[in-house]
């Protein structure tokens, strides 16, 4: 069993990973705000026990191992944000540092349990796809607002910041998944974008919101 900390680095490890399979340590602490040294010796600590594959001065690599470990982390995160929301009535701006704990939680049957009473959903209620047990993940062909066209009609299906100030933002906005959005101009100087959605017949979204903000063509 590991320890939540071992968690922690696996699943940014996992995060990280996305777009390039190797990760430096430079990355790593960064991204968890802690010193080089630390992440070294905890790099040492994850490889004794096959879940990265780490080497002095060179990128850091999951192994299979790492890879299907950290996705089940990520699975009991995203499953305890879809309970809580489903069937809690939490706010999707709510419920992003109670999964963090719950993720932790060493019980398969617990969250067996969990999925089966929310009917085994693929996508949580940011959008992102649940792995499933064994680890896979199934993603959307998803493209961000700015990459639209000015005339599209799109479909906003998730967002990259789960924030609760970004996600209070939207609901500031009145924007949330599902809701049909009209482009009427991307700006070319700073690629802030002007839309059109039920009750809001012209809002500007800067490209910060933009870029955060993932849709398909309806």
């Amino acid at each position: 069993m590991n320890s939540q900390t071992e968690e922690n680095y696996l699943k940014a490890l996992f995060y990280l990973s996305r777009h390039k399979e190797e990760v430096n340590v430079r990355e790593l602490s960064e991204r968890l705000e802690i010193k080089m040294p630390t992440v070294t010796s905890m790099m040492k600590k994850l490889a004794a026990k096959d879940l990265v594959h780490y080497e002095s001065y060179k990128p850091v690599r999951l192994t299979d191992a790492g890879k299907k470990t950290a996705s089940q982390i990520i699975r009991k995160h995203r499953l305890t944000e879809t309970f809580l929301v489903n069937k809690m009535g939490f706010g999707w701006e709510e419920v992003d540092e109670i999964a963090e704990q719950l993720e932790h939680v060493h019980s398969p049957k617990f969250f067996e349990k969990m999925d089966e009473l929310l009917g085994y959903p693929v996508l949580d209620p940011h959008g992102s796809p649940i792995p499933d047990k064994k680890g896979n993940i199934k993603t959307g062909r998803y493209k961000k607002i700015t990459e639209f066209n000015p005339g599209d009609v799109i479909e906003l299906t998730a967002v990259l910041d789960t924030s609760h100030e970004f996600l209070s933002f939207l609901n500031n906005k009145e924007l949330s998944l599902g809701i049909n959005i009209e482009i009427i101009h991307v700006e070319s100087f700073d690629n802030s974008v002007i839309v059109r959605y039920t009750g809001h017949p012209r809002e500007l979204l800067s490209e910060a919101i933009s870029q955060k903000l993932l849709a398909e063509k309806r």
